[in-house]
């Protein structure tokens, strides 16, 4: 994918983990410099790229890390339910860094992937726009969250434009019944990703991530000023998908959004 506009040094956080590998291969199409980071082990850097590792609960690192660049795509921290105890390092002290050092360093623009897991303990089948009440089903929900009032703030005192990117099920392809409907493909992924890199007026803006799918839970019709068009579905799937055999009536799973995470845990630390 190649777009006219670019910037110089672009920063993709969380980059060995699954969507970042995903979106490290197609965003510098979007960028002079692709700036990549993570805690965990990364591939040496290609032509126009920088690897810096980078554990987001290290403040001053993160400072370091934000520094000169133009954008922010962050999709760093811990992309699934654990313990309160693990989710606050990355998750909620690594989003309060990010957003200092963009602060500091004069960032104006952060993609910031939220999850449908703030909104996860709305039931199935209940259509819900931008304004919806938040019902996360997690603690990392609860993080993502965190997460959308933090950039809130952050552009409302020093003018940092983010979208919170409520990102549904992006994979090659949906595992299950629920992502029939949450279904993200990678294509629609990067396009979005491009969408709020690019919009001409930001602001504060709050995005579903999902595919053009023959079910819809949510609406995007307060982040249509991005310009997002999805041109894929999950329906070439249904077949191979409905041959599994259906959840049972009373399995949590299958009543709320969240899915499976609205049953994880309890996590015990002490």
């Amino acid at each position: 994918m190649t777009t006219d506009a670019r910037f110089h040094r672009l920063l993709l956080t969380g980059a060995a983990g699954g969507l970042g590998l995903v979106l490290r291969d197609r965003l510098p199409a979007f960028a002079e410099v692709l700036r990549v980071s993570d805690i965990a082990p990364m591939a040496p850097a290609r032509a126009g790229e920088e690897v810096v590792p980078c554990d987001l609960a290290d403040k001053a690192g993160v400072d370091r890390l934000v520094q000169g660049c133009d954008a922010i795509v962050h999709l760093g921290g811990i992309s699934t339910e654990h313990a309160f105890e693990q989710i606050v390092e990355a998750n909620i002290k690594g989003v309060f860094h990010l957003y200092e050092g963009a602060r500091r360093h004069g960032v104006k623009r952060v993609v910031f992937a939220s999850s449908n897991h703030v909104i996860g303990f709305h039931p199935q089948g209940l259509q819900l726009d931008a304004d919806a009440p938040r019902r996360p089903d997690s603690y990392y929900g609860l993080s993502k969250s965190f997460g959308e009032d933090l950039s809130r703030f952050y552009f409302d005192r020093y003018g940092i434009e983010t979208a919170c990117v409520r990102i549904g099920s992006s994979f090659a392809e949906p595992k299950d019944r629920r992502m029939m409907v949450t279904f993200l493909s990678y294509d629609d992924l990067t396009e979005l990703v491009r969408c709020c890199l690019f919009a001409p007026e930001l602001g504060h803006t709050i995005v579903y991530g999902m595919s053009a799918n023959r079910e819809v839970w949510w609406d995007n019709a307060k982040a249509a000023h991005l310009g997002y068009r999805p041109k894929d579905s999950s329906e070439p799937f249904r077949a191979k998908v409905e041959a599994q055999p259906a959840l049972d009536p009373s399995d949590l799973g299958g009543k709320f959004q969240g899915g499976g995470f609205v049953k994880a845990g309890p996590f015990e630390t002490l």
